[in-house]
């Protein structure tokens, strides 16, 4: 029930046939008696700063979840920008704060961080190799230093890429041990996936599977399906993993803390979720 009460989240992309969160966050927001609702706004790129701007002149909007192509945008457009956004280039959460300056964090990282810490994989002194320095990719190496991780490996078709993401982490994490442009999972103790590689039977690996310890603890972040192809080689391996929709459902009490509300926790979401494809 939508009334005059109702609490407003912008969910701010293009197109918005693809979005699931409101099938995720409303359904929640319902079941506990929450009086806000997640509302999707198709913006094209030439309008995205005159709307954001537009949206936080309303009273009732408590937050906008950010998605593509605007997250990059958006940090250009804040006020206030977390070390994640920093780090990370982009942008994919907003509020309003006290003094009516625009806020930004980015919660991708935060959600695969949150989901490997529930399955039991210990981040503290541990190393990590991230394939794929985009914008999910640089999130989740943002998250993981400031999880506590000792040291990092980064590796993406763009060397360039790899090396200032590196530079970014340790300019915020300077005890942060960072190397750059070598793609062998050997002695990590966790490998991520921040690639569409391996999404499918038959795509080229992204990285050398039989080269990944069996105790390592493997995570993914495509969506298109729960087991990718690579997820499949890492199981294999005998491997724990994190398939990549985990990251989806974790980070959303992340955001719910962030725009003020009760928490909750994944197992609650996927309870009550409407997705449909």
């Amino acid at each position: 029930m939508i009334r005059g009460t109702t609490e407003l989240i912008a969910h701010i992309g293009w197109p918005t046939h693809t979005f699931k969160s409101p099938m995720i966050y409303n359904p929640y927001f319902e079941k506990a008696g929450i009086d806000a609702i997640v509302v999707p706004m198709g913006c094209k790129p030439e309008n995205y700063a005159n709307l954001l701007k537009s949206v936080f002149s309303l009273e009732n909007v408590r937050g906008a979840l950010i998605t593509m192509p605007h997250k990059v945008t958006t940090v250009d457009l804040l006020d206030e920008a977390s070390p994640t956004v920093q780090i990370a280039g982009s942008c994919n959460a907003v509020r309003r704060g006290p003094d009516g300056r625009l806020q930004g964090d980015m919660f991708d990282g935060e959600g695969f961080v949150r989901g490997l810490r529930r399955k039991g994989c210990e981040l503290e002194g541990a190393r990590v190799l991230v394939v794929g320095c985009g914008g999910v990719g640089s999130a989740i190496a943002a998250s993981l230093a400031r999880a506590g991780v000792a040291a990092v490996g980064l590796v993406d078709a763009r060397a360039e890429s790899a090396l200032a993401l590196g530079q970014r982490l340790v300019t915020h994490y300077p005890t942060l041990s960072v190397a750059t442009g070598r793609n062998d999972p050997d002695g990590y103790d966790v490998v991520v996936n921040a690639t569409p590689m391996g999404m499918n039977d038959g795509d080229p690996m992204p990285m050398d599977v039989s080269r990944i310890s069996p105790e390592a603890f493997v995570g993914e972040v495509v969506m298109k399906s729960e087991m990718t192809a690579f997820l499949k080689a890492a199981q294999a391996r005998g491997c724990r993993f994190q398939i990549g929709s985990d990251m989806l459902f974790e980070q959303i009490p992340a955001y719910l803390e962030y725009f003020g509300f009760q928490t909750t926790t994944p197992d609650e979401l996927r309870a009550v979720a409407q997705i449909q494809y």
